[in-house]
């Protein structure tokens, strides 16, 4: 599979499950450590490892500052979780390549508090969902709705750990199309009645 994917992250669930769901269905991914606050201007350590919010720590695959392309994906994510979300809504840089990523018809995938980073790049206004924790910042400048997943156009938004399956299979479908969508939802083994692709 041609397409990429840069990922920054920064909660557990919601950065493995749609990273390993778009791995599945051949899409190279690369995660990106995005630092927070002061560390952000400092020198990047060998591994950045993200610390999620339940404690887990994930080591990334490059430090978002040594990206030599980082525009030259075909989409990029942003998860939530409190903690992740702040610091990756606040980075100008994130903020930049979200703008370029969206003016280009490019993927554009937020899910929790993630979809903050809507706001703080000003994507145009549009229909977008997120965790209900961050609705009353998102629904003055958006179309706010209550759905599991909401696509407007590129911009594809979901609400928080439960629907974070949705989310990465929607990712797939519109990376990949909606035949390679079904054909790693088969084999993912969902109860019945949980989640229909």
């Amino acid at each position: 599979m041609s397409q990429k994917d840069i990922y920054a992250y920064q909660t557990t669930m919601r950065s493995v499950i749609a990273f390993d769901t778009l791995v599945r269905a051949g899409v190279s991914c690369t995660s990106a450590f995005v630092s927070e606050g002061a560390a952000a201007n400092a020198h990047p350590t060998p591994s950045s490892v993200a610390k999620c919010s339940r404690g887990v720590k994930i080591i990334a695959d490059v430090d978002l500052r040594d990206l030599e392309d980082a525009g030259g994906f075909d989409a990029i994510i942003v998860p939530g979780g409190a903690k992740g979300a702040d610091t990756l809504s606040k980075n100008e840089t994130v903020q930049q390549l979200l703008r370029d990523y969206h003016e280009k018809g490019k993927v554009v995938g937020m899910i929790c508090a993630g979809s903050l980073a809507a706001l703080t790049a000003s994507l145009p206004r549009g229909k977008l969902t997120s965790h209900p924790s961050v609705k009353s910042d998102l629904e003055g400048a958006f179309e706010y709705l209550e759905d599991s997943v909401v696509r407007s156009g590129n911009l594809i938004t979901s609400r928080g750990p439960g629907t974070a399956f949705p989310f990465a299979l929607t990712l797939v479908e519109a990376l990949c199309g909606k035949e390679k969508r079904d054909e790693v939802y088969g084999p993912m083994v969902f109860p019945a009645g949980y989640y229909t692709a």
